[in-house]
């Protein structure tokens, strides 16, 4: 090899390396902002740990705790085994411009000592201005679906985002079931089957 390809092949690992490094940080730099955005939200949201707090704030309990049993139907969307919880839904804020720092839903687990916040969930109704699925926290919402029968009308066609900001996920932070959620306690526990998908820009 001459010395003139020695010095072109080390040129090129050195910008290889320095563009490796750069890919790195920048990477970094975005899970850091990410981080720091969920920790804001978190805290934010603080207060609902009290459901009372929630209530007073328009946020209204569906009453029933939706668990899934992990089934795969064709046409439907995948819920992997595990539970959702007691949703209060916001919902004049339904239809709103989505907003990071404020989900229309907080998800509730029913324990012995009452019920804990475990995570919090955004919705988006398909309207026929939607373009695309709408993102947030860089997760591409679920969907579009069915609402979610018999607490939600089948006609409610919607996105969806979850985040267990409180309760840690073997699935991930934004799957849309938990198995470390429980129903048992629950009074009124719901089984529900997987909802139904429908056409629109996914």
């Amino acid at each position: 090899m001459t010395r003139t390809a020695r010095l072109g092949r080390c040129g090129v690992l050195v910008l290889a390396g320095l563009i490796g490094t750069w890919l790195g940080t920048a990477a970094a730099q975005a899970e850091g902002a990410g981080k720091a955005d969920i920790e804001a939200l978190k805290k934010s949201l603080a207060k609902y740990e009290d459901y009372t707090a929630a209530v007073r704030d328009l946020y209204l309990s569906t009453v029933g705790c939706v668990h899934y049993a992990g089934e795969k139907v064709a046409g439907t969307m995948y819920y992997p085994k595990g539970a959702m919880g007691i949703h209060f839904v916001n919902v004049p804020s339904i239809g709103r411009p989505l907003d990071p720092m404020k989900p229309n839903v907080l998800i509730y687990e029913p324990t012995k000592k009452g019920l804990k916040l475990v995570g919090v969930e955004w919705l988006m109704p398909l309207t026929p201005d939607t373009k695309e699925a709408p993102t947030l926290f860089g997760q591409k919402f679920m969907g579009p679906m069915e609402g979610h029968y018999p607490l939600i009308p089948r006609e409610f066609v919607h996105y969806d985002l979850h985040a267990w900001l409180f309760r840690d996920n073997p699935n991930g932070m934004f799957s849309p079931t938990n198995p470390n959620v429980k129903c048992t306690k629950a009074d009124f526990p719901m089984l529900e089957k997987p909802t139904k998908m429908m056409p629109g820009p996914m």
